[in-house]
């Protein structure tokens, strides 16, 4: 376990970035699916940048907590309250569901790289900001490429699954969007026998070093 010093330091650093990672993953769905005829989440006051309508206490707080105080955060996991989609709604359901989907992991790359930019604004800082900003940053493109590569995993109910879903042909779509009434608990279970990390680390890896390649950070 972590000493409390260091436990401190390391809630002030990831969470801003963990609560907007997860949080406008959320409302990126919404946004998406209000944009291909679905306004559910938008009548719900769900379509919200607000992280106070997102954050769901367990998934949100109690287990990336968890994991920080008892593993010391070599692997953060965390949800927030899912936005509400109903696909019927949606103008041609199949085919805009990849879209609506896609909007999670594509804003939490769009985070990332955001953060990527954040850690560059540090070397311009005087070094009472620059250096918990830069750490602060290099948490956020963490997050976020952990929360990118977890949800494109092709298993319902995750995004990735979602967008195999729609792309898949009816018939093995249909059977294959069985699966998410056991997604959580496979999740779950990859996670706890360490195959989830094994399988996600690499992708994880690559993501980060992509990012922080193309920005030029090293």
């Amino acid at each position: 376990m972590m000493d409390i010093n260091a436990i401190v330091q390391a809630i002030a650093i990831l969470a801003l970035p963990l609560v907007f990672a997860i949080t406008l993953h959320e409302a990126a769905h919404g946004y998406a699916a209000r944009h291909f005829g679905d306004p559910t989440a938008w009548q719900l006051g769900r379509i919200s940048l607000n992280p106070l309508r997102h954050i769901d206490p367990v998934g949100t707080i109690l287990i990336p907590l968890s994991i920080l105080l008892f593993s010391g955060g070599n692997f953060l996991f965390g949800y927030a309250k899912p936005v509400p989609v109903d696909f019927s709604r949606l103008r041609n359901p199949k085919k805009d569901m990849f879209w609506v989907a896609a909007a999670g992991p594509g804003a939490n790359l769009l985070m990332a790289c955001a953060w990527a930019l954040a850690f560059k604004l540090s070397w311009l800082l005087p070094q009472f900001f620059s250096t918990p900003l830069a750490r602060m940053a290099e948490m956020g493109i963490q997050i976020n490429c952990v929360l990118m590569v977890l949800n494109l995993i092709p298993l319902p109910p995750l995004d990735g699954g979602r967008i195999a879903v729609s792309l898949l042909p009816h018939a093995m779509a249909y059977k294959f969007a069985q699966l998410e009434r056991w997604g959580f608990p496979i999740l779950l279970l990859l996670l706890f026998t360490g195959i989830l990390g094994a399988v996600m680390n690499p992708l994880v890896n690559l993501s980060t070093w992509a990012i922080e390649l193309i920005f030029g950070l090293y």
